[in-house]
């Protein structure tokens, strides 16, 4: 049967270092316009979903995915796996791709890469619009192009993908029950006490881990060579959002350039890669407040 690949973006108002960042302007549209746009350009993404929470402040969010016609699912906001869960289910998805709402430059060719790679297929899926076109089997349980330590990243921060198939992600909405679990939406599935992990740049992506053990799950990391992992292309400050603007009104406020445009622009300006070269990545363990009492 065919897959129904739905991309899950997350976002809320309630952000701790930048609040409200989901729907400030870059360039003429909210953030999260910016991501959902760039995200429906995926070839093999049937539809684009916007998960957010059901807390009033939130209301603005519901009130743009309306006003662009976006389908939105209101949930938990700490619970975010739940929340996750929830929309995959009523979206009824075979494969999520998550995508978070501070990634304005998200690569909707990335993203298919990520997804092809999750079922050992190579190409840009130009004719596997949605999904329809994959037939076969997932090879893996889940597939990414970053992971937190210790395995790392080599595309740069902000293109972040996370493609995994809907019964990996129920078994971690039954199972997971640490705070960042739960909030952080996949490490249940990729933490290494139950998971074999290959990447492609060491293994042949289209085959899975041999001798899997029974209950691991199959992880696939998506990466780059040249190691590019350094770069800081999300929004988490007031210094990211003036580096996404930037990088938008180079392109006129157009959402069809592609990551490596942006790769371009920093070789030809460098001096970008300075206005937040002094930002710290959360980490996977960071948790809200909320769970940190």
């Amino acid at each position: 049967m065919p897959a129904r690949i739905v991309a899950i973006i997350q976002a809320r108002m309630a952000s701790t270092r930048l609040p409200g960042k989901v729907l400030l302007d870059i360039a003429g549209e909210p953030m999260l316009a910016r991501v959902v746009e760039r995200t429906r350009r995926a070839q093999t993404v049937a539809e684009v979903v916007v998960a957010t929470t059901s807390e009033a402040s939130d209301d603005a969010i519901l009130a743009l995915c309306q006003a662009r016609g976006v389908r939105c699912h209101r949930g938990s906001q700490h619970d975010v796996l739940d929340r996750y869960y929830q929309a995959a289910r009523a979206a009824q998805a075979k494969i999520i791709v998550r995508i978070t709402a501070d990634c304005p430059a998200i690569d909707a060719q990335l993203i298919d890469q990520v997804v092809l790679a999750l079922f050992g297929l190579n190409g840009r899926g130009s004719s596997l619009a949605g999904g329809a076109g994959i037939n076969n089997d997932p090879r893996f349980d889940f597939a990414a192009n970053r992971l937190p330590p210790p395995w790392g990243r080599t595309f740069p921060i902000g293109l972040d993908a996370e493609v995994c198939t809907f019964a990996a992600l129920e078994r971690a909405w039954k199972e997971a029950s640490q705070p960042h679990q739960r909030e952080h939406v996949m490490p249940y599935i990729y933490e290494p006490q139950r998971s074999v992990h290959v990447t492609t740049l060491v293994d042949v992506p289209t085959e899975a881990p041999p001798e899997t053990p029974a209950g691991f799950f199959r992880v696939l990391r998506v990466d780059h060579d040249p190691d590019l992992g350094a770069l800081r292309w999300t929004v988490d400050t007031a210094g990211d959002l003036e580096l996404m603007r930037r990088i938008f009104a180079h392109f006129s406020g157009r959402d069809d350039f592609s990551w490596q445009d942006i790769l371009s622009l920093f070789k030809e300006q460098p001096e970008l890669a300075e206005i937040n070269a002094g930002v710290s990545h959360k980490s996977v363990h960071d948790v809200d407040q909320h769970y940190r009492g």
